[in-house]
């Protein structure tokens, strides 16, 4: 208990809300991009392929985001 100060807790919250923004307006542009909507084609349409490239793909920024926030 004698390391822990609550500035990591903020840093810690503060980094994990950065990470979350940055991947949202990420996946937002992505879904611009795309000649489709994703959320129609995936759930309206049962596209599982897409789903697992999506999928697939937000894995992927999640881990660039990740190194780049940390």
């Amino acid at each position: 208990m004698a390391d822990f100060h609550p500035g990591y807790v903020l840093n810690a919250l503060l980094y994990s809300v950065l990470g979350i923004v940055i991947f949202v307006v990420a996946f937002w542009i992505l879904d611009l991009l795309t000649p489709y909507a994703l959320w129609k084609e995936i759930v309206e349409q049962k596209n599982m392929a897409l789903a697992i490239l999506v999928g697939a793909m937000s894995l992927g920024m999640c881990v660039i985001i990740a190194a780049a926030v940390h």
